[in-house]
């Protein structure tokens, strides 16, 4: 039996460290060249014939002085037996990252807010190969607040309280928010706050969705 004492443990290690990858794009690619070459036993000039390339050009793909065409980076997958991307995994894409300063995130007007609900976007990092969009927000509560419908929206919101106390609505069931609580729930679900007990309220809500094909 687990000891609820005990922390949980999770599955992903966030200080595992991925094999180095390269930033310069051909080089990375001669790189994996080269490596799957020698896995495969093969001589320079093995390959070199297999693919119709001399052993010269051969050369400078896998010590990435050169660009290689696509047609020539098919014609080395097919000789590798390997898919085409494989050829790029070596290769370091761009990671995004956006720092907002204290006091300066965007104010913004989000589809079905009222006056006095203040929405200031803390950062946004767009396309990406995670598949998921991440809205960070700061949300402010004030005395002029509009009482409101509810919130459904795609995604997985999560809440932390900093400031006042809200009782904050999810589905059927209401949850009291005071400072440094944390509510993490499906946004499909009809969601937000319905009773402000303490004002002003401060609380920050990330929203999280996959973003659009």
């Amino acid at each position: 039996m687990t000891d609820p004492r005990k922390p949980a443990r999770l599955s992903q290690d966030p200080h595992a460290l991925r094999e180095n990858r390269e930033k310069n794009l051909e080089v990375a690619i001669g790189r994996q060249v080269r490596e799957l070459r020698k896995r495969q036993r093969m001589t320079g000039g093995d390959l070199a014939a297999q693919t119709g390339l001399s052993v010269g050009m051969l050369s400078k793909i896998e010590n990435g002085v050169i660009s290689p065409s696509l047609t020539t980076l098919q014609m080395l997958a097919h000789a590798l037996r390997v898919p085409l991307v494989q050829l790029f995994s070596g290769y370091e894409e761009i990671r995004g990252a956006m720092h907002v300063k204290a006091g300066e995130g965007v104010e913004i007007e989000r589809a079905g807010t009222r006056a006095g609900h203040q929405y200031h976007l803390l950062g946004h990092i767009g396309s990406n190969n995670s598949g998921v969009v991440v809205e960070p927000y700061l949300i402010v509560l004030t005395t002029e607040s509009d009482r409101f419908p509810t919130f459904q929206h795609a995604g997985i919101e999560m809440l932390y309280m900093l400031e006042g106390r809200v009782d904050y609505r999810h589905g059927d069931q209401v949850y009291l928010l005071e400072p440094g609580d944390t509510l993490l729930f499906d946004s499909d679900a009809p969601h937000g706050p319905e009773t402000l007990h303490e004002l002003p309220a401060r609380y920050l809500s990330v929203i999280c969705y996959p973003q659009a094909d």
